[in-house]
């Protein structure tokens, strides 16, 4: 066992070595795990964790990432009870949020049988107070009762995709109302509410209870790029920040990956500018979000901003109002503006998308896609922007719903549909392994005399 310590993070890993004719297959993915993710309640005795794959496992290796106090504590070493199940002794403490991923971008020796690399999978669960879970007032059958007369308002009234999906949400209400009347604490209600708000399959969906948060659908994607083959097909491939890697090809052609919008890495983005001052007489440039899943579309907007000279329509967007006979207001109109106090580029520009893409950065590609000399490549992104809004259910449970249809310029909505690219690239698991379609078919595009 190898114990990787970069300060607080810890890597429980075993490490083995891939017998060189190894055929890579469809990577495994953890299908089951013992507490649940997002679990609010879980029994601070237990005393084992269990991941339960989708295909039959390397009993040879494992890799259980994390690190700090949110990390639960291994006792021994993880072991596999069969091929498909990997088991970690633990030991917990009460009334505390835990956080671990199955395999991570340093760690991945949790492996098929064929050698390929589980799809790395986060794990959050809070245990209970010593005396059981720990109720948070007003609670009871009334307030319950208060509480899903409120949510379900707020879906009527206030969730702009109540009707996106053609959901029966009065007999969703029905069904888990029983249960919902009968949660004995504010944890209990939100993960019961979480179940029938996973229905919705809407990723700007989730409740909070206190500290804690409750996401009731967690997305299964095809991610279109690999980092380990970009940086050696990359000429020059470096991390800038922590948010931004760049490169330059051998033709002039300048390589930027940025991979958040989080308000949380705008001095990081800041490196983001450096980059398109460094490219500024490049022949071409490569803007790659394919792992970026948002943050603040107005980071988004500044960046976008380098690369247009007037003002242009990207999107639109209207919000709920139900006592419209449409249900909702009038549209209005999201404007991108030239960035006056940034490094501008003129060049060809072609953007680098994925099913990793929603929400701001869903909007970053709608402004792309106005910038003159932009193309977007590669695949459609997911599909999700809701602008969501809290809504108090006065029992300790707040839940967050989308308040708006996120929309194209031509005020059609993409919600569920996603922003589809300009040139459409397919890249397999197996194949980014050891190169790059996307990023081929970028430089081909922006090809120099």
């Amino acid at each position: 066992m190898r114990l990787y310590r970069p300060k607080t993070v810890l890597l429980l890993t075993i490490l083995f070595l891939l017998p060189t004719a190894t055929v890579l297959a469809v990577p495994p993915k953890v299908v089951e795990t013992v507490p649940r993710n997002g679990d609010l309640n879980v029994d601070p005795k237990l005393r084992e964790m269990r991941f339960v794959f989708d295909q039959d496992m390397r009993r040879s290796g494992y890799s259980i990432c994390g690190g700090g106090p949110m990390f639960p504590k291994i006792v021994g070493r993880p072991r596999w009870a069969d091929s498909r199940t990997l088991v970690a002794r633990v030991q917990l403490s009460s009334d505390h949020e835990y956080r671990l991923s199955v395999n991570c971008p340093s760690a991945q020796n949790c492996r098929s049988a064929r050698g390929e690399p589980a799809v790395p999978y986060p794990v959050t669960f809070r245990t209970a107070g010593t005396g059981g879970p720990t109720p948070t007032a007003p609670s009871g059958p009334q307030a319950n009762a208060r509480a899903v007369a409120t949510l379900r308002e707020a879906i009527d009234k206030q969730y702009s995709y109540r009707d996106l999906h053609g959901l029966d949400w009065p007999e969703l209400f029905a069904r888990h109302t029983p249960a919902l009347s009968s949660a004995k604490n504010a944890t209990a209600f939100a993960e019961t509410a979480a179940k029938l708000l996973a229905n919705a399959r809407d990723m700007h969906i989730w409740l909070k209870v206190n500290d804690t948060t409750v996401y009731p659908f967690k997305r299964d994607i095809a991610r279109n790029y690999n980092r380990d083959t970009l940086a050696k097909v990359v000429p020059g491939f470096a991390k800038r920040s922590a948010a931004v890697y760049t490169g330059q090809f051998d033709n002039g052609v300048g390589y930027i990956l940025i991979d958040s919008w989080s308000r949380q890495h705008a001095e990081a983005l800041e490196q983001a500018y450096v980059a398109i001052w460094e490219s500024s007489e490049a022949p071409g440039l490569i803007v790659d979000v394919r792992p970026n899943g948002g943050g603040a579309e107005p980071l988004a907007q500044e960046f976008a901003g380098c690369f247009i000279d007037k003002p242009v329509l990207y999107a639109k967007h209207v919000y709920r109002s139900p006592d419209d006979p449409s249900g909702f207001g009038l549209p209005r109109e999201r404007i991108l503006k030239p960035n006056k106090r940034r490094p501008k580029y003129r060049g060809k520009v072609a953007v680098l998308t994925g099913q990793a893409n929603m929400s701001s950065c869903e909007a970053f590609l709608l402004m792309m896609k106005q910038v003159p000399n932009g193309k977007l490549i590669g695949a459609t992104s997911y599909g999700s922007s809701g602008n969501p809004k809290p809504v108090d259910l006065g029992n300790g449970v707040t839940v967050f719903l989308p308040s708006w249809k996120a929309m194209r310029p031509d005020g059609t909505c993409f919600e569920g549909q996603g922003i589809a690219p300009d040139l459409s690239i397919s890249a397999t698991a197996t194949e980014l392994k050891t190169a790059d379609p996307i990023l081929q078919a970028a430089l081909a595009l922006l090809a120099v005399p």
